[in-house]
């Protein structure tokens, strides 16, 4: 059974560093985090710019959507159909952890975070952006090696 994962979230998991909306919440995430960064695990992640798996153990998660306040709906919409387009993606549509993963690392750069995470309470953190650039670093030391 594939993992839903919001489109956002596909940038998150890269950053995350133990913080968190609740207990639950970080120990969910620290869950899917510690299953995408493992480079021996492949499986597959349904990508949706909806409620996902990790947002189950979200305070915030309303029946339906996000509840964080009046507007956090609209805006994590938008941020996953931003990265679901910059990676080329179909909503909806499932793919293999390496393939997102790889995707990530080609076609986002730290600095695209300004403008797809726009108003995200945990970009003034800086872990997102120190996460991609890691990522990228990994997958491209990983490719000189063959």
């Amino acid at each position: 059974m594939a993992l839903v994962l919001r489109g956002h979230h596909l940038l998150c998991v890269h950053g995350f560093k133990g913080m968190g909306y609740s207990p639950e919440f970080v120990e969910k995430m620290s869950e899917v985090v510690m299953d995408i960064r493992n480079e021996n695990k492949d499986f597959p992640i349904k990508i949706v710019a909806d409620l996902d798996d990790t947002c189950k153990s979200c305070p915030n998660n309303g029946i339906s959507k996000c509840v964080a306040s009046e507007n956090s709906n609209d805006h994590v919409l938008t941020m996953d159909r931003k990265v679901i387009e910059q990676l080329g993606l179909k909503d909806g549509e499932t793919y293999p952890k390496s393939v997102l993963v790889s995707l990530t690392a080609a076609k986002v750069r730290p600095d695209d975070l300004d403008v797809i995470c726009a108003g995200c309470s945990w970009l003034s953190y800086g872990v997102c952006k120190e996460g991609i650039a890691d990522l990228r670093q990994m997958c491209q030391s990983s490719m000189e090696t063959y």
